[in-house]
């Protein structure tokens, strides 16, 4: 259920028209790291987690419903930046000069040559903002990465966050509106906190490497192959214990040779690390059981029936806690 208050979650402001950076915003309306590409992320892959994660199906939600709000602020936003573009664009009884609205930094031609660029949003729009990125390509639900793996959705939303917190960050570097600048600088900052919020939710869960269920192959999980020679660089990614799985790392120095004399790597053998194949098996056997008994746990049909909301069942829960605050306050009393 969705109820949408229509003030704005971060009052958006803007000094002056810009047309220019109105386009460049797009963006973030639509855009692969925009905000509705987020909305849509971590919503979809909420329904997965309802049952068997309803903790992380409810931050999920809570994040996903924020993005739809900041869609609502960076489209506020193009639309105060295009103001008096759409009224122009409505005079049609009458030529106007769309130069006046640019404030004359903008000549007639370079506003016709990024028409013709990005027509749909000078031309077809009628100056209001559009699903597309900043040159025009449409929003596609292809931007949407979602692995049915909660472990694995959470890195991506890790992910995701990172890049929209770099396209704000850069793009205030190309306006000089204190008041546009506010609201980008809100927005980055949300991002740094959904960051936060979904690596919590990702150190809650244990184990949560390699993502997935099926362990690594203890024979190739901690090699290093030096592929590119030259200047070569050591560091905690090729020596001393790999961070995670605590392996220590093994460094091929010449891959070439090394594949060579193991047959294609077919002769290979497990070194610097406890992990056996009889030992990932167990692992594997153990986290595929246990992950599938909290699905299907968490998923049975009760009474014949599966339900997605329990509206009968709170009720009860309330009709519950009513009877025996009742039962309190007599006591009390």
């Amino acid at each position: 259920m969705f109820h949408h208050v229509k003030e704005l979650q971060f009052n958006a402001r803007v000094s002056k028209p810009d047309v220019r950076f109105a386009k460049l915003l797009l963006e973030q309306f639509g855009g692969p790291n925009g905000e509705l590409k987020a909305a849509m992320q971590y919503f979809v892959q909420a329904f997965g987690c309802r049952k068997p994660h309803p903790d992380k199906y409810d931050m999920l939600m809570d994040i996903a419903t924020e993005e739809f709000s900041h869609l609502e602020i960076v489209g506020a936003t193009i639309q105060m930046l295009l103001t008096g573009v759409n009224g122009e664009l409505k005079n049609a009884a009458d030529e106007s000069d769309l130069t006046k609205v640019l404030d004359g930094k903008t000549a007639k031609e370079t506003y016709i040559h990024e028409a013709m660029i990005n027509p749909h949003f000078f031309i077809v729009s009628g100056g209001t903002p559009t699903l597309t990125d900043s040159v025009g390509n449409p929003w596609s639900a292809n931007y949407i990465m979602g692995m049915g793996d909660l472990t694995a959705d959470l890195r991506l939303n890790i992910g995701a966050e990172t890049s929209a917190k770099m396209v704000y960050e850069n793009l205030m570097k190309f306006t000089d509106d204190v008041y546009v600048k506010e609201s980008l600088r809100y927005l980055m900052t949300r991002e740094v906190a959904h960051f936060q919020m979904f690596q919590a939710a990702l150190d809650s869960i244990q184990p949560n490497f390699p993502p997935g269920i099926l362990q690594s192959d203890p024979k190739y999980s901690n090699k290093y192959f030096n592929m590119s020679k030259g200047e070569d660089f050591k560091g905690d990614w090729n020596e001393g214990k790999s961070p995670l799985l605590g392996e220590e790392w093994q460094y091929i120095d010449d891959p070439l040779q090394h594949v060579r004399d193991t047959d294609g790597l077919l002769d290979e053998r497990a070194k610097g690390t406890p992990r056996t194949e009889e030992s990932v098996q167990t692992a594997n056997k153990k986290l595929s059981a246990k992950r599938k008994a909290l699905v299907d746990n968490a998923t049975a049909p009760k009474n014949g029936v599966m339900s997605w909301s329990v509206y009968e069942d709170e009720e009860k829960l309330k009709s519950t806690e009513k009877k025996e605050n009742l039962t309190n306050h007599s006591i009390n009393n």
